[in-house]
């Protein structure tokens, strides 16, 4: 597990939808991190600019692409955060997409040799997470990384990764949420944000079907029972259910990606979210 108390939720945002003043207001409402989302370079800048803005928040990676970042150069970002920071900074690495790199070749491989060399680098087991779906890379988080940081998944995939996990590690998926009472409006916001990127990527199509979801749910945009699975819709208390869920089935933290209409706050529903959570 690792030292840093990423508390029991946190929201999950891409990098050009963060800055200082958004996570000074998330870590105001009681989130226990911040997770920098779509793939943020070795540098981290963007982490840095959210240390620098708070004052006790975690913020971590989901996730550096190990193919798109050297592991040398995301060590030394890790150590200048770690060090200015007070070691509020927790390092997210995964392999990424196979259709995104022309490059994509043994991906179990390359995490193992990529996480080598972080070690060569003194990079610790506790101070790092990996992007992980299926048992395999589930179990090499567990003995090689203080977690598991999985994305789109359901509860019932938060139960089975606990289990390859073990005990002592940190387990932190990612849940889509809709804070819309109206299931027809919730569900359309949701497939627009899974649809036309995620059920088209083979990683995260091939984890739902190991899950028993089939080739017919996931074609032609997602069945209604898919989407209603991977993004929890409704009020807050539906909302806020679906995320103990994974609690119950074994999670230590929830990343929360709150989506919202085009050009809306996104505040005003982490606020009221916060609210129902009980983290004010």
């Amino acid at each position: 597990m690792t030292e840093i108390d990423v508390g029991r939720f946190g929201i999950w945002r891409r990098d050009a939808e963060l800055d200082g003043e958004v996570a000074r207001k998330v870590e105001g409402l009681g989130y226990g991190t911040v997770w920098i989302g779509g793939s943020p370079d070795g540098e981290l800048d963007i982490a840095e600019r959210l240390l620098a803005a708070t004052d006790h928040i975690v913020v971590a990676t989901g996730i550096v692409n190990m193919w798109a970042t050297p592991a040398e150069q995301v060590a030394a970002s890790y150590h200048r955060l770690n060090d200015r920071h007070g070691g509020r900074f927790l390092l997210g690495v995964g392999i990424g997409h196979p259709e995104a790199s022309r490059e994509y070749r043994s991906p179990y491989g390359t995490i193992v040799d990529y996480l080598d060399r972080l070690d060569a680098e003194g990079v610790p087991v506790s101070g790092r997470v990996l992007a992980a779906l299926g048992p395999k890379v589930l179990r090499l988080a567990a003995g090689r990384a203080a977690g598991a940081h999985p994305y789109l998944v359901t509860p019932e995939h938060t139960r089975r990764a606990r289990a390859e996990l073990g005990d002592g590690r940190l387990l932190a998926p990612e849940q889509k949420v809709v804070l819309d009472a109206d299931p027809a409006r919730g569900r359309a916001l949701g497939r627009s944000s899974v649809a036309g990127t995620y059920l088209k990527l083979r990683n995260y199509t091939a984890n739902l079907k190991r899950l028993g979801w089939t080739g017919d749910d996931i074609a032609d945009g997602g069945s209604d029972a898919l989407i209603d699975a991977l993004v929890a819709h409704g009020g807050p208390a539906t909302a806020a259910a679906r995320l103990t869920e994974h609690l119950d089935a074994g999670a230590d933290h929830v990343a929360v990606q709150l989506l919202t209409a085009p050009g809306e706050d996104v505040l005003p529903g982490l606020r009221t979210l916060a609210e129902t959570l009980g983290l004010r």
